[in-house]
């Protein structure tokens, strides 16, 4: 195995990359290769999906398909074998399929002439399957290339990752677009190909970030749609007596199935990690039983669900091992997540969840509430814009800080609380994604009623800030990069990463990431993104401020 995209990856004088029998996160090597498989039989897919929109051929079940499995392949997301294998023969099935649908209108080219990746066939077994894995690998022909190119080739790769696991979220709130599903294909079919040209690799990088603020666009648009615009609202953090579930995830679709089903039978329900933002929703507030959110990020789930005295449904990624914490028989995978041993739910019946739930204990007890403030989503924000317009021109607001993206177990991620404890009282902070647990119970006050700290929502919410940052340039008259507003971001995995590529695609410049820069990213690379966009890692809370902040 070979895997290097997430902060977990291993780091050492020789080489970095997860590449021994079992990576950081759990991944065993075959897992990781059957991975590396699939997103090289994905490639070729991509490759004959542009041939046939060539000739006027437009799959839209494939096109769901490709990201969807894509999705599968993302860090923490799915373990098990028998679902990645199951992804790659549905891969050769829809392979077969487009070759007899467009192979014979076709005659520009010899299909005989296809690339490697769109050409391999193969018996669909985990034995047979394996034998492609040094040909697939992410890394492959990292002996013969600089450095610098698997580099830009990772960037790209893992930023379309995240791009495609936001498509996919946009999906199932019913959002698709037969341009974005073939700008995708596009991108796929490029980097199957082993591109060594750095300005086109650069060029693609920065063509994926596009592509996401499109698909960001396209999930805001879902999830309002759905229901409604986010609204400020105080939500629990403490449980409630009774009978417990508790949703993970993502993906709201579920929370409103597990809500409508649970109706009545006396189940309290929690949101956790990046489901938080639900509660905020005005759609949700119909359901009196959907009582607060419960624990924090991701890393900290084996012990929060362990303690959890309620069945837990995953609805998208970050899984960790379950067996650790002895509740793998009480938690359930949805969709693209999945660990070998949990049960995992097929279609929109959660009865096995819901009777689950019924066989525990519950919370014995109710606890003292603690509530936090969230919603502060594109339309409130664009509703309190003129507030804030006010206070920045009578100088209460001098300045503005995102400190957002994925949180982490490494014990420099303090810097993220200690920079917002830090942050001026003439600031504001908005945050997103489930770095915000580094910092979203503690208080801030306000300026002028003006929360100081605003919860935007999930880290697919960094449209809605991005929007604000826009609304204000154009108030002010002003390049976004005049405004008083810096970007810290902490990034782990590879939705950090394509949003990352977002902002830099958007001409952001100066933004602060860390706590460590991605293992992939050469000394050269990170010096050409310092130099082009100002990206720098970040040092420490007192000399960032100083730079970001310098009239404070």
């Amino acid at each position: 195995m070979f895997c290097i995209q997430c902060e977990q990856t291993i780091r050492t004088p020789a080489g970095n990359g997860c590449s021994y029998s079992q990576g950081m996160c759990g991944k065993l090597a075959a897992t990781s290769d059957l991975q590396d498989v699939l997103i090289y039989l994905l490639q070729g897919l991509s490759y004959h999906a542009l041939k046939a929109r060539a000739v006027g051929i437009i799959d839209r079940e494939l096109n769901a398909f490709v990201p969807k499995a894509f999705f599968a392949t993302l860090t923490n997301v799915n373990f098990d074998d028998a679902r990645i294998i199951e992804l790659v023969r549905q891969a050769l099935k829809y392979r077969q399929q487009l070759l007899q649908a467009y192979a014979p209108l076709y005659n520009d080219e010899d299909l005989a002439t296809a690339p490697d990746y769109a050409s391999i066939t193969i018996e669909a077994t985990k034995e047979q399957l394996l034998t492609l894995a040094e040909r697939a690998a992410p890394n492959r022909g990292s002996q013969q290339i600089h450095e610098d190119i698997i580099g830009l080739r990772l960037l790209c790769l893992y930023g379309l990752k995240g791009a495609a696991a936001y498509m996919e979220h946009a999906r199932v709130l019913s959002q698709t677009c037969d341009e974005v599903a073939g700008e995708f294909h596009r991108l796929m079919d490029f980097l199957g190909s082993d591109s060594t040209d750095a300005a086109a690799l650069f060029d693609t990088a920065m063509a994926i970030g596009q592509l996401n603020y499109r698909i960001m666009a396209m999930l805001d648009l879902g999830e309002t749609t759905c229901f409604g615009h986010p609204e400020p609202t105080q939500v629990n953090t403490v449980p409630v007596k009774g009978k417990a579930i508790l949703v993970s995830g993502h993906d709201m679709q579920d929370l409103e199935l597990i809500l409508q089903q649970t109706k009545g039978l006396g189940i309290n329900v929690y949101t956790h990690g990046e489901m938080l933002p639900a509660l905020a929703y005005p759609h949700f507030k119909q359901y009196p039983h959907l009582v607060g959110n419960y624990g924090s990020a991701w890393q900290n789930q084996q012990q929060e669900f362990a303690n959890f005295p309620g069945a837990v449904v995953m609805t998208s990624n970050c899984i960790i091992d379950p067996f650790v914490g002895d509740y793998a028989a009480r938690i359930f995978t949805r969709s693209i997540v999945g660990w070998p041993g949990v049960m995992h739910v097929e279609g929109d019946d959660f009865s096995a969840v819901i009777n689950k739930a019924l066989e525990l204990d519950g919370f014995h007890y109710d606890h003292i509430p603690h509530l936090i403030t969230i919603g502060f989503g594109r339309n409130a924000l664009m509703a309190a814009a003129p507030a804030v317009v006010k206070n920045i021109k009578n100088g209460s607001i001098k300045h503005f800080f995102l400190i957002g993206g994925c949180d982490g177990d490494k014990s420099q991620r303090s810097y993220f609380t200690d920079f917002a404890r830090a942050a001026p009282k003439d600031s504001v902070i908005l945050t997103l994604g489930c770095g915000k647990y580094k910092f979203n119970k503690l208080e801030f006050g306000d300026i002028n009623g003006i929360p100081r700290l605003l919860d935007i929502g999930q880290c697919n919410d960094a449209y809605s800030a991005i929007q604000l940052a826009l609304a204000l340039s154009e108030i002010f008259e002003c390049d976004i990069n005049q405004l008083p507003l810096s970007l810290v971001l902490s990034w782990f995995e590879q939705k950090a990463i394509v949003i990352l590529l977002t902002l830099l695609s958007l001409g952001v410049n100066n933004i602060r990431t860390g706590p460590t820069p991605p293992a992939f990213l050469s000394a050269n690379l990170l010096q050409v993104l310092e130099q082009q966009f100002g990206l720098k890692t970040t040092t420490s809370v007192e000399a960032d401020l100083a730079s970001l902040y310098p009239s404070h």
